[in-house]
């Protein structure tokens, strides 16, 4: 902790901040990468510099990738399209699940289930065969079978809904994904540019920046940085839902 507030101070001394956005950002931890060793040749323009081994981002870039990302997000969400949020390591899978629910974005949060994007229509099917087992089970249907019969098919609903409750709003393909952790979900990386899907995400110094349409340079691990830039992923999806209100008062049925 003591190493990581003298970062902190180096940083703010080398860099002063000039606006809030990027004192938010440096709060956050946002600029903390990780150790030089481990540094991607496709993060270097995007790296300000080491302090005691640990590779420091330049939050004037990643404010300058973020808007640009941010914006893109908006105007799909205006004109209708979704975005598949994803983020399946533990630091992440609460907040997604937060932003997600309250923006109403199809999300995983849990193992990437290969064949996700590239075959779609078999899972697709798996919803639709959780929410039939859900019914079911509301409607009493489940009386007519045996005990053991009864257990099987609750189980069943709790391990589908584990890896398929966050799909349930996903009835085509996506319009974009955003992804936390690009190195952690590069199965997700690798069926999105398959599908030629536009891809945003979070890209720490290890990672291959290269690979993603809307790279924004962050870190990608600490809690308080990816609460702090998921959540402004989530402005960002409001904001282009809050121009789709508008245009529907401005032009009512």
């Amino acid at each position: 902790m003591a190493e990581e507030t003298a970062l902190n101070s180096d940083i703010i001394n080398l860099a002063p901040v000039v606006d809030k956005e990027l004192e938010e950002m440096m709060k956050a931890g946002v600029h903390l990468g990780h150790a030089k060793s481990k540094n991607h040749p496709a993060m270097q323009p995007y790296i300000f510099g080491v302090r005691n081994t640990v590779s420091v981002i330049d939050l004037t870039a990643t404010k300058e990738k973020f808007a640009v990302a941010l914006e893109f997000i908006k105007n799909i969400v205006a004109k209708g399209g979704f975005v598949l949020l994803v983020g399946t390591r533990p630091a992440a899978r609460k907040i997604i699940i937060e932003v997600a629910e309250k923006t109403k974005m199809p999300y995983f949060v849990e193992r990437w289930i290969g064949g996700a994007l590239t075959n779609f229509k078999v899972i697709s099917g798996r919803v639709e065969y959780m929410e039939r087992l859900e019914k079911e089970k509301a409607s009493g249907d489940f009386e007519k079978y045996t005990k053991k019969e009864r257990m099987n098919k609750e189980e069943e609903i709790v391990r589908l809904k584990k890896n398929f409750d966050g799909l349930r709003a996903m009835k085509r393909l996506p319009d974009a994904l955003f992804i936390v952790d690009i190195t952690h979900d590069d199965t997700a990386i690798r069926e999105a540019r398959r599908m030629k899907i536009p891809l945003v995400a979070f890209c720490d110094t290890n990672s291959n920046a290269d690979l993603v349409n809307y790279p924004i340079p962050s870190n990608d691990d600490a809690l308080p940085a990816i609460r702090y830039m998921v959540g402004r992923i989530g402005e960002a999806i409001e904001k282009g839902q809050h121009e789709i209100q508008k245009a529907e008062a401005k032009n009512p049925e």
